[in-house]
């Protein structure tokens, strides 16, 4: 039968499953909903609404408040990691994903992102180098 073969598989694969609690950004509670999406230019988001407190709120990914797409961002933070200028990066962005996006911004993902990275001693913001940097 059909119906035990699949059961049995499921069974004897032992899947394992993560399961991600939410809670509210502003009282840390567990009782959210979901409150329908958030849609920008950017990206879609999910919104989520915290009954204990009554405030709407979207999960925390590291990327709030940004202009450009996060692939955008990686992309650069990884081409400065690589040993391009900002003006290079700044220019591939523009040829190959028709995007303008400014030196300072760049400089701006390269500090704020770059703790993130595995390696995080080739930025201008090491401490070693942040005399002779740029």
């Amino acid at each position: 039968d059909i119906v035990t073969l699949t059961y049995d598989l499921y069974t004897s694969l032992s899947l394992k499953f993560e399961v991600i609690l939410l809670e509210c950004i502003y009282c840390k509670s567990n009782d959210i909903v979901c409150n329908g999406k958030r849609k920008r230019k950017v990206r879609i988001k999910q919104n989520y609404f915290c009954n204990n407190c009554k405030k709407q709120f979207v999960e925390v990914d590291g990327f709030e408040r940004m202009r450009f797409k996060p692939k955008i961002i990686v992309r650069a933070i990884h081409m400065h990691e690589d040993g391009l200028s900002l003006s290079k990066i700044q220019n591939h962005l523009w040829q190959y994903d028709h995007v303008k996006v400014a030196r300072k911004t760049i400089l701006d993902w390269i500090g704020k992102f770059s703790v993130f990275l595995k390696s995080d001693n080739f930025g201008i913001f090491s401490k070693n180098k942040r005399q002779n940097s740029y």
